[in-house]
């Protein structure tokens, strides 16, 4: 085979455009997932230092049970 006839045959070659695809799509779904985590993690921050806040400033009164029906 001469050079020209093999890079024609390379060019007409798409058995690797599938695998091209799937490698371009997984990258974008990637770096869509990094980008929602960055745009969440600093309101999920927030919102567990206000709940953390609440809690520890929260107070519980004290329930007594009369088992022996005293009064």
């Amino acid at each position: 085979m001469k050079t020209i006839d093999i890079l024609k045959s390379f060019l007409r070659d798409d058995s690797g455009a599938v695998t091209v695809d799937w490698v371009v799509l997984t990258a974008a779904i990637v770096g869509l997932g990094i980008a929602v985590i960055a745009a969440v993690s600093s309101g999920v921050g927030g919102l567990g230092g206000a709940i953390s806040g609440a809690l520890n400033s929260a107070s519980i009164d004290p329930v007594s049970f009369d088992i022996h029906g005293d009064g």
